[in-house]
């Protein structure tokens, strides 16, 4: 059975940082690609950064050069380290699994989900 298990979430100060981490069980962690999508109240989950299992990463447009996405297939862990984090960044952050590749929202195996609070 797969499980996803998130942690670091917090209430940050804007301009301020925290590190997410999301450790796996049940898969071979270094065939999934993994993904860290977030959603806001009122607001569709959204993609906010992905990596392949080869290493390739992307990020939205909204937090390119502020989040960087990295992965330890040693540890089955997957790492969300977020820079300058801005009001707009609070949201409810999840750990996506997918095979092979991102499939979207409605597949895959997923976290239960890390608050994170942008404020001062």
């Amino acid at each position: 059975q797969v499980q996803l298990v998130e942690s670091g979430g917090g209430l940050v100060q804007p301009g301020g940082s925290l590190r997410l981490s999301c450790t796996a069980s049940g898969i071979i962690f270094s065939l999934y690609a993994m993904g860290w999508y977030r959603q806001a109240p009122g607001k569709q989950r959204e993609l906010a950064a992905s990596i392949t299992s080869s290493g390739a990463i992307n990020y939205a447009d909204s937090v390119k050069g502020r989040f960087t996405i990295s992965r330890d297939n040693a540890k089955k862990t997957v790492y969300l380290q977020m820079n300058s984090l801005k009001p707009e960044d609070t949201a409810v952050y999840y750990c996506n699994a997918d095979w092979g590749y991102l499939r979207g929202p409605d597949s895959g195996s997923w976290g239960q989900g890390t608050q994170v609070t942008v404020s001062s």
